[in-house]
């Protein structure tokens, strides 16, 4: 069963200042961004103080003059965003209620991970701790997709990936980790990631419009991602751009959800209320735990979320060493100052029409930098 988008509108979406006001320099950066092609459009949006100070958008969907504007409540593919705002967020779920224990070894929940391979012996020490932290020693990206066309396929080829150095010696960003995951995590829950999300992440805290595998009647209202010339021959638009996760059928713990500036807006007020000890869904002392940089030492990956590195972090100059959030590779960023009480939202297509610009690189810090400064 697909999952489908709210159209309801924010009722929390009436702080739109105009590109004239004190958000001014947040707009110059992103239209500058416009205008050079890093991406055709974008919404953006930030939290101060336990409240929404700015929900709005620039530019179209595509590069095309009749293209549709951008609205401040238009649905992205957000990529790997979908590590946080899903899988990670209900892993910190299960780890309160006592069903997830970091040090569970993988081999455990996924047998086929340790069975009949030559290195099972690391792979048995690979626990759930190492697979959020990326230091599992498995490779960071494999286009599985290029062999394996069934779900089934993908994941049994992702199960037999070598290990390539110790768990906890190595940090490699590894989507194949979160996909094995992404698995675990259904199994302790008994159901899939999208069932989960929407039901301990999604429903509680009002995040209407965000999903995976969107309906098709709403493709249309999505902005497109890329032309793909290489793997699918056809425009992506509503369907989750990254190839693996789409044969793994749009639902994976490495990507896959659809959400827009409000849902993660709300998904931040939720994370910042629980710290700070008002209404929220974690205890403060998990927010705490996953928020804990993880060996090796340099590494600024916590458990499941990312923390600003101490230099060239895409949050910018402002955010502090309390800060949490993650990239994704659609053009999409969420990240959440807990000492402050600041989070920012930016969501972009940057991949359309192909992945070629990397321009986003400069977009990040500088968006972040004027929207604090702003603030």
């Amino acid at each position: 069963m697909m999952d489908t988008i709210g159209t309801e509108p924010d009722s929390r979406a009436e702080a739109k200042p105009s590109a004239g006001g004190s958000f001014a320099k947040v707009y110059r950066v992103l239209q500058d961004a416009i205008d050079a092609r890093a991406f055709p459009g974008c919404a953006f949006g930030a939290m101060a103080g336990g409240r929404m100070v700015l929900s709005d958008a620039l530019g179209s969907f595509t590069y095309e003059p009749d293209a549709p504007a951008v609205e401040p409540e238009t649905v992205f593919d957000v990529a790997s965003v979908t590590k946080v705002v899903a899988t990670t967020a209900i892993a910190m779920t299960l780890f309160e209620r006592g069903e997830l224990q970091l040090d569970m070894p993988v081999g455990e929940l996924l047998p086929g991970f340790v069975i009949g391979r030559a290195n099972s012996e690391l792979a048995r020490r690979v626990t759930l701790r190492n697979l959020l932290a990326h230091n599992s020693g498995l490779p960071g990206y494999v286009e599985f997709f290029r062999k394996e066309l069934t779900a089934s396929g993908l994941f049994r080829a992702c199960l037999a990936l070598p290990i390539e150095a110790a768990p906890g010696e190595r940090f490699e960003y590894s989507d194949p980790g979160f996909i094995l995951l992404g698995k675990a995590l259904e199994i302790l829950n008994r159901e899939s990631l999208s069932a989960a999300a929407r039901k301990e992440i999604f429903e509680p805290l009002g995040m209407k419009a965000s999903c995976y595998r969107p309906a098709r009647p709403r493709w249309e209202r999505i902005p497109p991602t890329e032309i793909d010339e290489t793997f699918r021959r056809r425009r992506i638009q509503g369907e989750v751009q990254d190839e693996n996760a789409w044969v793994l059928d749009g639902v994976a713990g490495h990507a896959g959800v659809f959400s827009n500036v409000p849902d993660l807006l709300r998904f931040a007020g939720g994370i910042l209320d629980s710290y700070h000890g008002s209404s929220g869904i974690f205890k403060r002392e998990t927010i705490e735990l996953f928020s804990q940089r993880q060996t090796p030492a340099g590494s600024s990956q916590a458990l499941g979320w990312d923390t600003p590195s101490p230099s060239g972090s895409s949050a910018g100059r402002f955010f502090s060493s309390k800060s949490i959030g993650h990239l994704g590779y659609s053009g999409c960023s969420l990240w959440i100052d807990l000492e402050a009480q600041v989070a920012a939202v930016l969501l972009t297509n940057r991949t359309w029409p192909d992945r070629k610009s990397q321009a986003i690189k400069q977009v990040r810090p500088a968006f972040h930098d004027a929207l604090r400064e702003s603030l």
